[in-house]
């Protein structure tokens, strides 16, 4: 019975020096580093331009077609999902299954970016005549500024590195993570173009923490009357405090006689207060509470509200009220509140 044929670069993980693969690891990265700032140095005019069709292909309804063969390709994919995160309607068109009927998907309306390393890929050649019929604008991503792919595009991103990561300049490492970078400067460089904003991304993801944190709301959490707790400016500390005991949130909103907000009292208010000047449930609310709050809009973000109560000198603010525009109060919102809404 032969036995299978035994690596002889197999070691033992137990003799893998940690020391040793973590300085191994510092190489990888410096190398990536330093291929990243060599295209970055590059960037310019045509950077510019190839944003400015990716702009006039959406504005038109078009969709921007993303092409590769190999390691090419799944960095493709990740740049054309990276566009449709942010609004910009895109696909990935694989040249093989392309060359077998998915190039029907291509319209004149459309924009194709086409990745290859080498720019000599005969998956994508393959390819060129269609879109050139059909009028499409490419826009090549290769590090051969002089290959045949880069003479046939309208547009062409150096993605040429100095060398890749594996040493001996054959594995794709430093070259895709320059196309991967590259393509992350097109959509966000594409996203702000068009005038976007948090909330716009947020339309695109709707689901889990991100989603919450990108489209709650402060209205759709806040208190409102009769559960805010609210006494006039002319009620006694007593009666604010059985606002605040009753309403349970540690807390009471003081308006003046024209219903503006006056200020706040907290519980927390209440008890230094008692340290310091004892019998107190008769004072007028006025004489004792905080002027000035922290107050915010219901329509900001709640992931807003909860950076408000943690900014400034005093982080152990628990609530915002929310006022109007005259400034008369009309909810409260609550740490716990952004706590169970899942902002974090």
């Amino acid at each position: 019975m032969s036995r299978a044929p035994t690596r002889k670069d197999a070691t033992p993980p137990a003799t893998l020096d940690p020391a040793d693969l973590a300085r191994r690891a510092r190489e990888i990265f410096a190398v990536e580093q330093r291929a990243l700032a060599a295209v970055a140095a590059r960037l310019g005019a045509p950077f510019a331009r190839a944003v400015a069709l990716l702009h006039a292909t959406i504005a038109r309804g078009g969709k921007i077609l993303v092409t590769g063969i190999g390691k090419s390709g799944l960095v493709g994919k990740k740049i054309a999902a990276t566009l449709n995160s942010t609004g910009a309607s895109a696909l990935f068109l694989h040249p093989v299954e392309a060359l077998h009927g998915d190039l029907g998907i291509a319209r004149a309306d459309d924009l194709v970016i086409a990745i290859s390393k080498t720019g000599s890929s005969e998956e994508l050649a393959a390819l060129i005549p269609t879109f050139k019929r059909l009028g499409v604008p490419i826009v090549a991503m290769t590090g051969n500024a002089t290959s045949q792919l880069a003479r046939w595009a309208d547009v062409v991103l150096d993605v040429g590195v100095p060398e890749e990561a594996c040493g001996y300049d054959m594995i794709p490492t430093s070259s895709t993570t320059a196309t991967l970078v590259m393509g992350d400067a097109l959509a966000l460089a594409l996203f702000d173009a068009r005038g976007l904003r948090p909330e716009d991304f947020a339309e695109n993801h709707p689901g889990g923490a991100l989603g919450r944190r990108l489209l709650l709301k402060v209205r759709d959490v806040m208190h409102r009357p009769p559960d805010m707790p609210v006494v006039p400016e002319t009620a006694t500390v007593e009666q604010a405090l059985l606002e605040i005991l009753e309403k349970r949130l540690g807390v009471t909103t003081i308006v003046g006689a024209a219903g503006g907000l006056a200020g706040i009292l907290t519980d927390g208010d209440l008890k230094r207060i008692l340290l310091k000047r004892g019998d107190i449930l008769r004072l007028p609310v006025g004489d004792v509470m905080t002027r000035s709050p922290k107050t915010i809009d219901a329509d900001e973000l709640v992931a807003r509200a909860l950076k408000k109560m943690e900014e400034g000198p005093n982080k152990r603010i628990t609530c915002l009220v929310v006022v109007d525009g005259d400034g008369r109060p009309e909810g409260l919102i609550h740490l716990y509140d952004c706590l169970q809404a899942g902002i974090t």
